[in-house]
């Protein structure tokens, strides 16, 4: 499926806000976006949806459409609903489990670990326990996961851009031997350990 007008702006403005920069409050202003993308209002209004329905951005009476703040009580809620989530698909995905996904899975995990810079790094990070999680073949589980991990990037820029720094990622390393054994209860311990110690 190809990506609509729509979907690049909703990927470049949801990148700006992950990475802090379109700061919390900032006002989202629908003419400037559209001539910044040289397009109409339709798809810019489109994305600012879509932003806001990933809670990204949020509709303010007579303040227009501005950047979410970030609250650590809902960060609190994404942790747990990952922990809970994540493994659930993850327990599916390894009875699933093929070679072709596996080497998927595996290719994800060293470009993740060649991530020369964070916004580099958590998008492959991203991609990583996507392609982890993928073989469970349950899509609506998988995007709310998504979603989970779109709000999760947000706080770990905020948190740990000024400590990031490049390294390999035992974690990721672990739970692919993991997989590769078809050990669901050892993946799954991994997984939730990783996901506590990322927050």
């Amino acid at each position: 499926m190809s990506a609509t007008i729509a979907d690049t702006i909703y990927d470049s403005l949801s990148q700006q806000i992950i990475t802090g920069a379109l700061t919390a409050g900032e006002k989202l202003r629908q003419d400037h976006i559209a001539r910044a993308f040289d397009t109409s209002h339709v798809p810019v209004r489109e994305a600012l949806l879509r932003l806001q329905a990933h809670g990204l951005a949020k509709s303010e009476p007579r303040r227009g459409m501005r950047v979410t703040a970030l609250d650590p009580v809902e960060m609190r809620e994404v942790i747990e609903m990952r922990v809970a989530l994540e493994p659930l698909a993850l327990q599916y995905a390894v009875q699933n489990l093929t070679p072709v996904a596996l080497a998927r899975a595996e290719e994800a995990r060293l470009a993740c670990d060649a991530a020369e810079t964070m916004p580099e790094w958590e998008a492959r990070n991203r991609a990583f326990h996507r392609a982890i999680l993928t073989p469970c073949g349950l899509p609506r589980l998988l995007r709310t996961i998504d979603d989970l991990h779109i709000a999760s990037a947000r706080y770990l820029f905020a948190h740990w851009r000024p400590k990031w720094e490049q390294r390999v990622d035992s974690d990721h390393a672990a739970l692919m031997q993991a997989m590769q054994k078809k050990d669901t209860a050892g993946a799954v311990a991994i997984l939730v350990r990783h996901i506590r110690r990322a927050s």
